[in-house]
C-alpha cells in the first residue's frame, strides 16, 4: 500500500514578519521550498509542496499524486517494531529594509515520529 505524506497546508504558506528599531524597519518573508522525508528503512522522498492529505475519497490503493512512498520491508525487526520517519522542510527567507535586501537560503525545520509497517506482500501477475 502506498504511504501518503503531507504537512498541514497552513504551515506551508509564506510567513512574513517585520521588526522596527529607531526608525529602521526590516521585513522578512520565509517561503517553504521542499520537504525531504526520510522513511526509516533507507528510502526517502523529496516533495516540492505540502503534499495531498489522504481521505476516503481516494482509492485505498492509489499512490499520492505529489508526495508518497511505498515501503519495501515491514518494521517488525526495528527497535520498537517501528520505523522512525522524519521530515526536513527547507525554507528560503527574503528580507528588505534600510535600503538593503537579501536572501537567506536553506533554513531547515524538522520533525519525526514512529510508524509501524505491519506487513509487506508481493503479488506476482502475468
Amino acid at each position: 500500500m502506498p504511504t501518503w505524506m503531507w504537512v498541514d497546508r497552513s504551515t506551508w504558506d509564506p510567513v512574513t514578519a517585520s521588526a522596527e528599531v529607531e526608525g529602521l524597519k526590516v521585513t522578512a518573508t520565509a517561503r517553504p521550498q521542499k520537504a525531504v522525508w526520510s522513511m526509516g528503512e533507507g528510502g526517502s522522498a523529496v516533495c516540492r509542496g505540502s503534499g495531498t492529505p489522504y481521505s476516503a475519497a481516494y482509492d485505498a490503493k492509489a499512490a499520492s499524486p505529489d508526495c508518497g512512498y511505498t515501503y519495501q520491508h515491514a518494521s517488525i525487526g526495528m527497535p520498537g517494531r517501528a520505523f522512525t520517519v522524519s521530515v526536513r522542510v527547507t525554507w528560503d527567507v527574503e528580507w528588505h529594509g534600510g535600503g538593503q535586501a537579501g536572501v537567506v537560503p536553506g533554513l531547515v525545520m524538522a520533525a519525526s515520529r514512529q510508524l509501524t509497517v505491519d506487513e509487506v506482500q508481493a503479488v506476482i501477475t502475468r
